[in-house]
């Protein structure tokens, strides 16, 4: 062949896949589950997306005690702990920017020890918490802050494994549930967001966990109940432990609970039932002062609280004595918004779950958590989902303007990017989407550092400083 056709058919072949690369959908041709992408144009003449810069992995951010020691002799002490307050890396998002905020559940917090009783935390979330994930370190500042001890509230049967509790469970029951697998039912699903409908006998057990970086303070039982709804009437429920046996009657038909409390703390029990009821939720507390329940979810997007019936979320919340609620939701939808209508969509979601709670049980304090980065191949290289930051700006403002603080795993993580960073450092796995221990651990203790700092404050306002003479 004459060179000048060669030419001729190596320009043809150009200009052909030049028009290819110009005209071919930004977001490729779906065949089937397949998306099939091409080159851009614009990629092919400037060389493609430049590289990422690394994201900068920041050290938790401590509370300077020094500082706020040398705040209190100024008569604007307050003042600028609340500027010091708002500036920390990774700090709490308030509706109004009001940074008392959580001073009416610290203070619940602090009078629980003074009568004898058990404050509870939900931590509510996605598989992001699954293991006791950041719950674990909220446990041990709030137990070291404000008393109390164990594992908190489980299910009657664990599904997914926990660093708090080694337990087990056996006999006839049937799991209803608002999420995931399970049987459905009319709104009866309890403060877990499911129930363990029983018929005849069961029986639960638990023991300490031999997890050796779990709080000493997790390991402890003394204060046991057990959240039922009495269907028939005929309930009643056994508990073993410290060579003792107490039984716990049920009372009259509706939603109650058994209550036992130990001389000496346990490590392990068991608990036998008979009769037909609904199980709701066990609680293996060491009181009095906090307890924190890591309630996760997998694949939940959040939307399950308007599924409970209202009046029997309200009963659970005030039989356990609910003083602060946390959700921490978004990332399971992430993967599927490929619009901002999507984005309104999942916040109108949340927003309906925020006004629910409320109107359940307004005694609660409550907090939302945003998702964390979640990379994808954009293009072949890994990236953060194109919506995400959109949602979580939208997240953010939806809990505000509803009166709900915020907090922001995603700017606590370093932003866009992010992620790669992390799992490049051990922090998070090769799925792109879940913490390591290790990456739990540090949001663990930079969201436990943001209480600790906010807790200083209110003992300060609390018992503000003596004018200087």
């Amino acid at each position: 062949m004459k060179a000048y056709k060669i030419l001729i058919f190596i320009f043809a072949i150009l200009t052909t896949l030049g028009v290819v690369c110009y005209f071919y959908p930004a977001d490729g041709i779906t065949i089937g589950k397949t998306n099939v992408r091409f080159v851009s144009l614009n990629d092919v003449l400037t060389g493609g997306e430049p590289e990422l810069p690394e994201v900068e992995i920041k050290k938790e951010d401590t509370v300077d005690y020094k500082y706020l020691e040398a705040c209190q002799s100024f008569e604007d002490s307050l003042e600028k702990m609340e500027v010091a307050l708002m500036e920390r890396e990774g700090n709490f998002y308030f509706p109004n920017d009001d940074v008392t905020y959580f001073n009416k559940v610290f203070a619940a917090m602090e009078a629980a020890r003074g009568k004898g009783e058990i404050l509870r935390v939900l931590h509510y979330g996605d598989s992001q918490i699954e293991m006791d994930r950041i719950s674990g370190d909220m446990r041990s500042f709030f137990q070291r802050q404000f008393g109390g001890g164990g594992p908190g509230m489980v299910p009657f049967i664990q599904t997914v494994a926990s660093c708090a509790v080694n337990q087990s469970s056996s006999g006839n029951a049937t799991l209803y549930t608002t999420y995931g697998e399970g049987s459905r039912c009319n709104g009866n699903y309890g403060i877990m967001a499911k129930c363990y409908r029983m018929a005849g006998g069961a029986y639960f057990n638990a023991s300490a966990t031999r997890n050796s970086g779990a709080d000493a303070r997790v390991k402890r039982f003394s204060d046991i109940k057990v959240l039922y709804n009495n269907r028939a009437g005929n309930f009643s429920a056994v508990l073993k432990a410290n060579g003792r046996r107490d039984t716990c009657q049920g009372a009259a038909l509706g939603i109650h609970c058994c209550r036992w409390h130990l001389d000496s703390a346990c490590t392990s029990l068991n608990i036998s039932f008979n009769g037909s009821a609904d199980i709701y939720g066990i609680m293996l507390d060491d009181g009095p002062g906090v307890a924190v329940d890591n309630i996760p979810m997998r694949g939940s997007a959040g939307d399950v609280f308007t599924k409970i019936t209202d009046t029997l979320l309200t009963s659970c919340y005030k039989q356990a004595n609910v003083g602060l609620i946390i959700l921490q939701y978004g990332g399971n939808a992430v993967p599927s918004i490929s619009s901002e209508k999507g984005v309104d969509y999942v916040c109108s979601n949340i927003e309906k779950q925020i006004r629910y709670l409320r109107r359940c049980y307004p005694q609660a304090t409550l907090l939302f958590i945003g998702p964390s980065d979640m990379s994808t191949k954009r293009n072949g290289k890994l990236r953060t989902y194109p919506l995400l930051p959109k949602l979580i700006d939208k997240l953010k403002s939806t809990c505000l303007n509803n009166g709900v603080a915020f907090w922001d795993i995603y700017e606590v993580m370093g932003g866009e990017n992010s992620m790669i960073a992390w799992v490049k450092n051990g922090l998070a796995g090769p799925d792109y989407i879940h913490f390591t221990p290790a990456g739990a651990r540090k949001v663990g203790k930079t969201l436990t550092n943001n209480f600790e700092a906010m807790y200083e404050y209110y003992k300060v306002k609390k018992n503000p400083p003596k004018p200087s003479k």
